[in-house]
């Protein structure tokens, strides 16, 4: 009987020390991370840029509510973006050194404005500041027929380069990159 009792003790303890031992995990973020590269072919290990970011939802909502025209904007959701060049690059004509940078845009109707600053490790834009902008460069805005719920970043290449297209909704903004 002593032995009996011993053991039921045993589990019982047992079973509340793992419970407590055990990890707490949160759900799924609403706004999940996604890294978008390029070369996009996963058979092409040696990258030439690397964007690491979150992907906010409209989820019925406009883009204008989430990253409202002439505002910047932190280009995607929770910590601002970290773009990285792994090779001296041409961002819209500007020259860009090889590196890490925060990656910022300011919406616009007809274009929109990309920037690269040099501080990291920044959540939003809250703490933006326009003296660490690296550079600046203008972007076109264009329509597209197909409507993405999440903002995505997406490579198309092009002669001598590649075009960084930022898609949200029917909005898509080309961003002309040269190695």
């Amino acid at each position: 009987m002593k032995n009996l009792f011993t053991i039921t003790l045993m589990v019982i303890a047992l079973a509340f020390s793992s419970e407590a031992m055990a990890q707490k995990f949160s759900g799924l973020d609403k706004s999940p991370a996604d890294i978008s590269s390029y070369p996009t072919d996963y058979k092409v290990s040696e990258k030439l840029v690397r964007v690491t970011y979150s992907r906010p939802q409209l989820k019925g909502r406009s883009i204008s509510e989430l990253a409202p025209a002439g505002k910047v904007w932190r280009t995607g959701a929770n910590e601002a973006p970290e773009i990285i060049f792994y090779k001296d690059a041409t961002v819209g004509g500007k020259a860009v050194a090889a590196g890490t940078y925060s990656l910022f845009t300011i919406p616009g109707d007809k274009e929109w404005t990309i920037i690269l600053n040099k501080n990291l490790n920044q959540w939003g834009a809250y703490s933006y500041q326009e003296d660490a902008d690296v550079v600046r460069v203008s972007a076109s805005v264009s329509s597209a027929s197909e409507s993405l719920d999440a903002f995505s970043i997406a490579y198309k290449d092009v002669d001598n380069g590649t075009h960084m297209v930022l898609g949200w909704g029917n909005t898509r903004v080309s961003v002309p990159i040269t190695f």
